[in-house]
């Protein structure tokens, strides 16, 4: 494949990097290395092109060194534009010149043409050859408004021939398509170009974005889409039973249902899918505001601004470049257990997270982008006790992350995870009726379900 890219499509695909790309987007006189000989001025080449003229029969660009350099559209003159039609013949079937072959030039200046009709029409250069302001109309680039100020004298066709759409056409310099708006992202926007370089959307998916067919909120409201701009939800708080009580993680921990290494962890986990939820107030944030905000002990911040990493990135200590967390992992940046931890948490709840671009990513993304390999992905899908970083404290079991998901409860309202919490003994249910009867059964395992039973049957027995 040989084409041209646009700058941000190169800098995305490593072709040059961080400091090449801020100097080609705001390059200083330092850095302009083209030398107009005229001005004396030093240009970068963009700006040299556009002190340019270029050659009406080669359209090849040319420096002028004369006293009036200019960029102005080509126009043809009455004399250019009859010795081109004089060389045009045709061959006429009817009327008084039938069976003879005839200019151009001389079967406009006929009788079968009023004064009207024959005014020659301007013509500026096209691509390859002179476009006349009708074959602009009849393409529909030129509208019928401005084709008939042309034909009124009201406006002069290089004026009308000067605005951006219209040199987009003859020059080849772009097509008129709709500013696609940016998708919301994790922490920051995402453009449709990133979302299709990401594999998240199609190439005809993007076209009718381009074109207006599709709106940035129909596509952000696919699933197939929003699993990856926003994610699944992490587990957002604790839902106590014998109360029916929704409360924070920090609040659990507060009142002694969650042991302070369990709530460490749920809100590492928050923190590095993306934000620290407040599930009675339904709000997702960062762990400064969710500091501020008294959801979260300010003893704590330090550890899960350490965690919020892995949504917005590592610094490389060696490059400077933000990394991801995996990458970061894989440098000794942090602990590999809390590292394994984190991102088994993000691919939990919908994909690993890109942090230079804000989003999740699709697994084959993620290879390709360095942000995951096939040793990690053989520890997080066969894990062992020892990778199994989240406890269940109604079972005393050791889990992996979408395991105890998969044991919570959706709040009907704020649509939030919710890890169930039961009193000793009590049955880990709940009823379909609990909570304005949208709660569904919670799923347990079936080992689970035979140890409360069976603590059930011998209780009732001695009771009897």
């Amino acid at each position: 494949m040989c084409l041209h890219l646009p700058l941000e499509v190169a800098y995305k695909k490593g072709y040059f990097d961080a400091e090449l790309n801020q100097i080609l987007t705001d390059p200083s006189d330092d850095t302009k290395g083209f030398f107009d000989p005229k001005t004396k001025d030093n240009l970068t080449y963009m700006e040299m092109l556009g002190r340019c003229v270029r050659d009406k029969e080669t359209g090849l660009f040319l420096l002028p060194l004369d006293d009036k350099p200019g960029t102005k559209a080509e126009m043809y003159t009455d004399t250019e534009i009859k010795k081109e039609f004089e060389k045009t013949g045709l061959s006429i079937s009817v009327g008084r010149y039938s069976g003879k072959s005839v200019s151009l030039w001389d079967l406009i200046h006929s009788g079968y043409f009023t004064e009207e009709q024959r005014k020659t029409p301007k013509m500026i250069m096209g691509l390859r050859k002179p476009v006349s302001a009708n074959t602009l109309l009849d393409s529909d680039i030129l509208n019928a408004d401005t084709f008939k100020q042309v034909k009124e004298g009201t406006l002069t066709f290089e004026a009308a021939t000067q605005c951006e759409s219209v040199r987009g056409y003859l020059k080849g310099t772009g097509s008129i398509t709709c500013k696609v708006p940016d998708f919301h992202g994790i922490r920051k926007e995402v453009s449709a170009t990133e979302l299709l370089e990401s594999k998240i959307i199609t190439e005809e998916l993007y076209k009718d974005l381009s074109s207006g067919k599709v709106t940035v909120t129909e596509v952000s409201e696919m699933d197939s889409v929003s699993k990856y701009l926003e994610g699944t939800n992490s587990i957002a708080g604790v839902y106590v039973q014998s109360t029916m009580e929704t409360l924070s993680i920090f609040e659990a921990k507060g009142k002694g249902l969650l042991t302070p290494g369990t709530s460490l962890v749920l809100l590492e986990a928050q923190a590095a899918t993306g934000f620290v939820i407040d599930p009675v107030n339904n709000k997702k944030l960062s762990v400064e505001e969710a500091v501020a905000q008294g959801v979260v002990g300010s003893e704590w911040k330090n550890k899960l601004l350490s965690a919020e990493r892995a949504v917005t990135g590592y610094k490389d200590p060696y490059t400077g470049n933000t990394i991801s967390l995996f990458q970061a992992l894989k440098k000794d940046l942090i602990v590999k257990n809390h590292g394994i931890r984190l991102l088994e948490a993000q691919i939990a709840t919908g994909g690993i997270i890109d942090p230079v671009y804000s989003h999740r990513v699709p697994v084959q993304v993620a290879y390709e982008r360095g942000y995951f390999d096939e040793e990690m992905n053989q520890i997080l899908s066969d894990p062992d006790d020892d990778t199994k970083g989240f406890f269940d404290p109604n079972t005393k079991e050791n889990l992996t992350y979408l395991q105890l998901v998969e044991r919570c409860v959706t709040d009907p309202i704020t649509g939030f995870s919710l890890l169930v919490i039961v009193k000793k003994g009590d049955f880990v249910l709940i009823s379909s009726n609990s909570r304005s009867g949208q709660y569904p059964l919670w799923k347990i395992k079936y080992s689970v379900l035979l140890c409360a039973l069976s603590s059930f049957v011998l209780t009732g027995f001695d009771s009897v």
